[in-house]
This record gives structure tokens, C-alpha cells and sequence, in this order.
């Protein structure tokens, strides 16, 4: 799922916030930012044309999903970061529900199930190295700040191709694919 631009703006805000705070942190470009419910790897045209089968029928039945983003955290975990995220909030269970219906359906088609929970969020940034960690998010976390994007309504789902570039990895929307109106 894109973002709105306005988002994008307060999330570089709080990444500037981090920054004072945290070390070992490979920011990610605020263009960058989204919500992925499924990642594919390498995918080819024929594989747009079966995932575009499965996305645009569930997208059609599927109303606007109103999220807010707030609360750092940390994957795996926050005594071991290596994913610095901003969670999510509001109609996570839908959002949830989707992701769950996207991959099943995928699967189906021959696409490889994801095996890890699904857990919604927008990474802000990585550790910068292969096996090096972001160093302080637990003293962060534990100081109690509030770190808030704001709320923002998803109308919709983009199927993105993403290049790695020495910079980071470059996204490219190919399809989107609307949510149903009202």
C-alpha cells in the first residue's frame, strides 16, 4: 500500500527525531515508505497478469482502511534490532484480514506462502550492516516519547518492483488497484 505524501512528510520528521537518538541506522528514503502485505522477490510479466487475477477482484471488495501510525518498535525484537518500524493502528484487523485473504489466494495460484505472521508496520530504517544492530531503540522506547505520523485512508493497493541501487532499493508502482467506493 502507498502512502499519501503529507504521511511521508511527518514520517521523515520522526526519522529526524530518531536520529538523535539512535546509531547503526540505514534510514529509509521517505519514497520508500509503505506497507507491504506480500513481497514476491523476483517476479516476471506473467506473474503481474496472475497476481493482478487475484488482487484487483479483492480490492474491489474491499472499503477504504483508516490507519494511524504511531509507537516505535523493532524487529525481531527490541533487545535485537535490526528493523526499526512505526507501528500501526486503526482498521488493522481488515488490513490484517486482506493480507491473509492476498496470500492464501496467491498460493493457490503457486506463489509461496509467506511464513512469518504477518505483522502490519512502515520501516524507517535498517541496520546498516549485514550482522550489526541499531544501537539504543530500547533506551528510546523506554524514555516514552511519542512518536505519531498521524492517521491517513488507504484507498487502494499498488503492486510495486523494487530495484536495489547502492542508495537503497528504488520502487516502481506497476498496477493499482482500488478499493471499493464508499
Amino acid at each position: 500500500m502507498d502512502l499519501p505524501q503529507e504521511l511521508k512528510e511527518r514520517l521523515v520528521a520522526i526519522q529526524a527525531r530518531l536520529r538523535h537518538h539512535l546509531e547503526g541506522v540505514r534510514w529509509v528514503r521517505p519514497e520508500g515508505i509503505h506497507i507491504t502485505l506480500k513481497f514476491f522477490g523476483n517476479i516476471f510479466d506473467n506473474d503481474i497478469i496472475r497476481i493482478s487475477e487475484v488482487v484487483a477482484p479483492l480490492a474491489k471488495e474491499t472499503r477504504a482502511v483508516a490507519l494511524t501510525g504511531e509507537g516505535v518498535g523493532a524487529f525481531p525484537r527490541l533487545e535485537r534490532p535490526r528493523v526499526l518500524w512505526l507501528g500501526l493502528h486503526g482498521d488493522v484487523e481488515r488490513l490484517v484480514g486482506l493480507q491473509g485473504t492476498i496470500e492464501t489466494k496467491l498460493e493457490e495460484c503457486g506463489f509461496r506462502k509467506e511464513t512469518r505472521k504477518f505483522s502490519p508496520h512502515l520501516t524507517l530504517g535498517r541496520a546498516k550492516s549485514s550482522k550489526g544492530m541499531i544501537i539504543g531503540v530500547s533506551e528510546t522506547v523506554a524514555r516514552g516519547e511519542s512518536y505519531s505520523a498521524g492517521s491517513f485512508v488507504s484507498e487502494g493497493l499498488t503492486l510495486f518492483r523494487s530495484d536495489l541501487t547502492p542508495q537503497g532499493a528504488v520502487y516502481t508502482a506497476l498496477k493499482y488497484f482500488p478499493f471499493a467506493e464508499g
